[in-house]
């Protein structure tokens, strides 16, 4: 998200926390609809998996594998017929890539030249699925060439990287040129579900023990300090910063009040 305008829209997934504050939402207000209070951002009936805020441009995350693929589209497709160089992002897994709707969105966007970036966060198993048996494909960005438009395979765990080929993608998008596929390569470091009663994790142990060692935020905390970019001391203050934010923003969410219950029927609809 740091390569683009607080105008830019952008579509999550089930995992929609990081990229919501990424975006530049209001971190008490997320926690507050964790907590499932009425003061959240969606009332407290969308809860973990629908956090939204239309005024930073983050339009919903989505408890549905792959649906805001055609979200993020349509939010392409109205940019492009507002004018303008607005630029509309979708965020989805490698088990998305498998739905009908991320090879219809890709196709639309690319006959209709749209102001679309799809990044995909690849981290090899789709619940318990690994993505060597479900794909057709080794990368997924190779699927881009179908679709006539730029497929590209990063190291998601390199922020930088991350960072260039998604600016690289969006200046195409705000130039007219159409839609980009980026796929980033990562690792899901715990179990999919943590409830109660799960099957053990059927990945193999050495892949779980290795992923927590290419962390992105430990590795380009080190890329800072090596080249002199930052001190210890002033990352270590960020880190204070974070947790008290955090913490804050807990506290918040537990103080806050909890629905009632004749407000049960509002705000389920859109106007």
């Amino acid at each position: 998200c740091a390569a683009l305008r607080r105008e830019d829209k952008i579509v999550s997934t089930h995992r929609g926390h990081g990229h919501t504050i990424a975006k530049g939402a209001e971190i008490k207000l997320m926690m507050a609809e964790l907590f499932g209070r009425s003061n959240g951002y969606c009332r407290g009936k969308g809860g973990s998996m629908h956090i939204a805020d239309f005024s930073v441009g983050m339009l919903g995350a989505n408890g549905i594998v792959g649906a805001g693929l055609p979200i993020a589209t349509g939010a392409a497709l109205a940019a492009k017929l507002e004018g303008g160089d607005r630029v509309a992002v979708a965020f989805f897994g490698d088990g998305a890539a498998n739905e009908g709707a991320f090879h219809g969105s890709l196709n639309l966007a690319s006959i209709w030249r749209l102001p679309a970036i799809y990044i995909c966060e690849n981290n090899r198993w789709a619940v318990a699925v690994p993505a060597s048996y479900a794909l057709s494909v080794p990368e997924v960005a190779v699927r881009a060439v179908g679709y006539n438009m730029p497929g590209v395979t990063v190291d998601g765990t390199d922020v930088l990287a991350v960072y260039e080929a998604t600016e690289q993608a969006v200046r195409r998008a705000r130039a007219g040129q159409g839609p980009t596929l980026i796929e980033c390569t990562t690792y899901r470091w715990r179990i999919h579900s943590e409830q109660r009663g799960n099957p053990a994790d059927p990945r193999p142990r050495e892949e779980i023990e290795a992923g927590p060692q290419h962390d992105p935020i430990v590795s380009f905390a080190s890329r800072l300090l090596e080249r002199s970019l930052a001190t210890d001391a002033a990352l270590r203050q960020i880190e204070r910063e974070v947790q008290e934010a955090v913490e804050e923003a807990i506290a918040f969410a537990k103080a806050s009040p909890l629905p009632r219950p004749e407000d049960a029927l509002q705000d389920v609809f859109a106007p």
